[in-house]
Formats: C-alpha cells, structure tokens, sequence
C-alpha cells in the first residue's frame, strides 16, 4: 500500500478519530524528544538514571498534549493549517518543558538543566514540521492530473461549475462553449471560450473525457437543438439541474446528471391553466385508481398539490400502494397540506370493495388509471387482461354512479385506436362503456383522454435501453421501423387533469403528442449520450450493438391517435376533443355479457372472437 493511498484512507476517517490519532502520535512525539535530549546532553543512547526518565516522561508528555489540545490545535484541519499551527505547536512545546523543569526541581529527578531546552528544541519541528509536511502532501495530491472535460455555457451556471471543479478532485475544467460570439476568443475564469463549430477539434485537441452542459436556463427546444450537436461526439454529455432544481441549493458536482431523453425529446411546455387543474380537485375527495403506477402515482402528486379534501389511493399491488403513500405522505408534510390521504388495497374488478371505499369516503372525483398496458403479457394473458381493463372499468363506473360520484375519467391509449392487440381492444371497450354510460345519464361526467407512450414509465423501452446500454448491451429493438409517440409524465397528468375539467359528457381527448420518434433512433441517441458509438455493418468497430429482435404479438409498426377525423379544438392548444361512434347501451350490455363468460371460462380463442366481432376496428393482423 503506497503513502498516497495511506493518506487518503486516513483523511476518509471520522473526525474524532482523526483527533485521537494526532494526539496518540504528539505524545510518542513527545517521548522520542525527550529521549533524544537525554542522548544529546549525555551523548550516550543508555540512559544515565532510567527510573528518572520513565517518571518524568509520560507526564512531560501528557502535558504537552493536554496544552495542544487546550490551544485548539486538534480542532484545526491539518490539509487547510500549514504554518498557521506553528503558535499552537509552540504553546503546548513550552507548556511541556516548563513542566519538565518543575518536576526536576520539585521532585528532585535527575533532569539535567540544558535537557528542557534541547526537548523543546527537537520536539517543536518533529510536531509542527510533520504537519507543514502532510498538508503539502495533500496538495501535491490533489494535483495530480485530473481528466479534462468541456463546459458549454459560459454563464453563471458554467462558472460556478467551473469552480465547483476546481475546487474538487474528480475533473479539471480545460475550456468553456458558448453560442454568444461576443465571448468567442475572450477569457472566463482563466479558461478560454470557443464557439460551438471548433468544438470536435478542440476535444481532440485538449483530449477532453466529458463534456458538461451547463445552460439550466435554456428552453426545452433550445437544449434540443444542442444536444442535437453533442450527441455526435465520441465522449459522455451530462448536464446541470434546470433552474427550478438549482433553487433547492447551489450547484454541485453531485448535482451533475447524465442527459436525459426528455432533455433529448424535450419541447416548449404550456403552463397549465390553474382554474383547470383545481376544478375537479380543490377541496374535493379525489379517488386514483391505480395509484402506484407511472400515470397514477403523477396524477397523484398533482393532485395533492391542489389541496384536495382527501386522496384515496386505490391500488392492487401492496408494494406499489405503501410506496406512493409514503411518498405522498413526505410531500404533504412539505406543502403543508391539510388533505387526507388513504391508502386503499384492491382490486376494481371487486365490486363490494370499489362500492364501499367510494362511498365510505364520499368521492367527488375519479381518474381511472388501473390497467394491464403490457402488450405482449396481455396477448399471452387474455382473459385476465379483458376483466381488469374491461370489467374493471364497468365495476368502477357503475359503483361511481350508484354513489353519486360528479367526474370520471378514464386514462385511455393510442393502443385504443384500431387495436392490433388484445389490449388496445380491451380499452377501446371500456371507452365504449364509459361512452355508453354518458348517454344515458348527465349526474356522472364521463371522458376519457387517449395518448400514446410516457417517457420512464413501467414497460417503457427508455428504463429498458438504459439498462441495456449500462451493461454493455446488446439494445434490442424490434424493427428498425417501428415508430412511437412520447411525453413526459408529468406533463401527460397535467393535461389529463386538465382535460378532465372541460368536459361536458362522453367526450374523449387527444393529446398532442408532438412528433413521432423512431425507436432505432432513439437507442441510437441514448448510445451516444452514453458516449459510446453503435455497432451496426456501417460501424463495425462500434462499442454497443443494436438488435432487431422482430415485432411481438400485437404490436404496431406505427401508433395512431385517432379513429376518426371528426375532430375540435379546445381551449387548450394540446388537447384536442372528439366524439367517436359507440354501441348503445343495451346493445353493449348484451355483448358484454358473452365476453363476461368468454372470459370466466378462459376461453381464449372465443375472447378474440368475439373482440374482433364488435365495432372495435380490432385485426390482429400486425401492421
């Protein structure tokens, strides 16, 4: 083990610890000084009176430590002290000697008169001089070459990050980016700054390892136009926090995090409207089915922040269940809020629990978010699949109305709309139910808001990829054509929220979901945001390799959002409505009924059939 390595093991120890070992080395300090005096004056190693030596000794010693520590010099940090501890050295060296000399007279031990002197002459460069010695060590450690990186953006967020690396030991900041051509050539903090054109040459040039982003400020689209240029070089990018995260403290090497895809995919956001988000929720009991899941538990952290009467959370799996609680629980403490929170187990196909938790809490509101969304585990799975998002939504909108329930809504899919799989004919069947339910009753407001896949939710090829890519990969796609929609989840709960407030009864929403993504594409970015290159026949020598693994059961190349044309625009630009046909309800009813059996006697193939019978545009052929 090389001192280096010694050094920074002891530095990593608790401070009290670190206390006891500088006094524990002072007091053998201190020994070994005085037996040197004793040497010097007698000018032999053997000890005239060795009986003296041992009395006076352990005392002098003791002395001069409780005086160290008594001057503060325990309380000093060693790395930051140097010379500025030599007065506190000199006090406790004096105190030592001059005890020495009173135990001399006092007890008449043979201490011969130069021996004070010389003691204080040998131990203060021994105390004070191992010191001065170990802080320039440290500094000589910290340094030692540290990889350069790149900071783009020059503001002060990048000179604070600059700081915040100078003063650590992970990087060493070589030079700033910066779109503002006014900085082009100039000096910040002593680095240079470069336009963003010199940017490959200059990485090659410094051989800089990491880039780091640092433009918390920028819009969403204005870091999508970056980082549409960084994705092409050969090292990582990573980013600071966005100004509202940096408001929580200043800005850290910790605070660092890799780009994410919606920094990627990122687009202007539109405030919500306040009026809207309070409308079913403010002083309301909001009920969340599904609570535990990536759209519910969002839906749930919105909603708690528009101070509802009480949130139920109703929720299958326990483990789900008792982390939202928990969660939601720390971010009331955190707003203050007065809402009840209760944590309800169940499942909505059990229509004695649904009826009594709506009824026992009196519920205004419901968002309809229990589903089975997984495509492939619901074509292998049907009939389990048909009654949790088919039944389910019957139980739940039925137990709705019977307890006087104002607003449903149901969280739909792009999936719904000409289903290839047993999944999205399963919610297109239960917007057929809701649909049919609006018509005949106007106590209970039914929608139901449709859109396509959310970035980092359960199932979601983001997690999957980013996984993939940490251990090395292969990442596998499942056809280089496949294409997908995508928001964020925070924004796709504020619009459902939003939109549940404009409706009138039976409408069901389409969000805007920007533009279609390719997912080879999209592996192809998260790959080289890692800093890495993908392995394909054009890039043989590449660090990750993507696979195309074929599409599964069910699944569509392309999404689509809409049966019909027969569109309007609402009041929110990314939210629009529409009133698609339906069954009527008797006729719904009875369909319904063949289904139930189908699937109590899980008969697969008669569930499909039957599926593909009604007016669901439902093929499962793959397109």
């Amino acid at each position: 083990m090389n001192a280096a390595l010694i050094i920074q093991r002891l530095l990593a120890l608790p401070r009290s610890a670190k206390r006891w070992l500088q006094a524990a080395y002072d007091f053998l300090v201190l020994l070994l000084s005085l037996y040197l005096a004793y040497v010097l004056r007698m000018e032999s190693f053997v000890l005239r009176e060795p009986l003296a030596f041992a009395l006076a000794a352990p005392t002098t010693a003791a002395v001069g430590v409780a005086a160290f520590e008594r001057l503060g010099l325990y309380r000093a940090l060693v790395r930051y002290g140097g010379t500025q501890q030599i007065p506190a050295v000199a006090g406790g060296v004096l105190a030592a000697a001059i005890a020495l000399s009173l135990m001399a007279w006092t007890q008449e031990l043979f201490v011969p008169r130069s021996v004070p002197a010389l003691f204080a002459l040998i131990s203060l460069p021994l105390v004070a001089g191992t010191r001065v010695l170990l802080r320039h060590t440290l500094i000589r450690l910290r340094r030692l070459p540290k990889p350069l990186v790149a900071i783009y953006g020059a503001g002060s967020a990048g000179c604070e990050l600059a700081g915040a690396l100078n003063a650590g030991s992970e990087f060493q900041p070589a030079f700033f980016i910066d779109d503002n051509s006014a900085l082009h050539g100039s000096s910040v903090m002593g680095l240079p700054v470069f336009a963003p054109q010199s940017l490959e040459k200059m990485i090659a040039d410094y051989e800089i390892k990491r880039l780091f982003m640092a433009t918390p400020s920028a819009s969403p689209l204005k870091k999508r136009q970056i980082l549409e240029r960084l994705v092409q070089l050969p090292i990582p990018v990573l980013t600071v926090p966005s100004v509202a995260e940096l408001l929580s403290g200043r800005l850290s090497i910790s605070a660092l995090r890799e780009v994410s895809v919606e920094d990627l995919l990122g687009r202007e956001p539109v405030p919500p409207h306040t009026d809207w988000l309070d409308a079913d929720i403010h002083n309301k009991v909001v009920m969340v089915t599904g609570a535990g899941g990536s759209i519910g538990s969002e839906i749930c952290r919105l909603a708690l922040a528009r101070q509802p009467a009480a949130l139920i959370l109703f929720e299958l799996s326990e483990l789900a269940l008792y982390n939202i609680e928990a969660e939601l629980k720390t971010l009331g403490r955190t707003l203050v809020s007065s809402t009840r929170i209760h944590a309800c187990l169940g499942s909505v196909r059990d229509e004695s629990r649904v009826a009594n938790v709506i009824s026992q809490y009196q519920v205004n509101t419901v968002y309809h978010a229990a589903a089975y969304k997984h495509v492939p585990l619901v074509e292998d799975n049907i009939s389990e699949g048909v009654l949790n998002n088919v039944f389910g939504t019957q139980v739940l909108a039925y137990c709705a109305m019977a307890a006087g329930v104002s607003t449903f809504v149901m969280i739909s899919t792009d999936k719904a709309v000409r289903p290839t799989s047993a999944m999205g004919a399963s919610k297109r069947m239960a917007e057929l139910i809701c649909q049919a339910l609006a018509q005949e009753q106007t106590r209970l407001r039914f929608s139901m808001v449709r859109f396509g896949n959310v970035l980092d939710s359960s199932g979601s090829v983001v997690p999957l990829f980013r996984k993939q890519i940490h251990s090395g990969g292969p990442v596998t796609v499942t056809h280089r054509e496949v294409t997908r929609y995508f928001m964020t989840i925070r924004e796709a709960a504020e619009l459902v929220i939003q939109a549940g407030a404009m409706a009138t009864g039976g409408e069901v929403f389409v969000l805007d979901m920007g533009e279609p993504v390719k997912i080879a594409e999209l592996a192809q970015r998260m790959i080289q945001l890692s800093g890495m290159q993908a392995r394909d026949q054009s890039n043989p020598e590449g660090d990750i390799e993507i696979i195309y693994t074929g599409l599964r059961a069910g699944e569509k190349l392309y999404e689509e959002l809409l049966i019909s044309h027969n569109t309007s625009p609402t009041k929110h630009p990314r939210i629009q409505s529409c009133r698609e046909s339906f069954l009527p309800l008797h006729v719904l009813l009875h369909e319904l009924t063949q289904l139930k059996l189908a699937c109590d006697s899980q008969q697969d193939v008669e569930i499909r059939k039957i599926l593909m019978q009604l007016p669901l545009c439902y093929s499962s052929v793959q397109m």
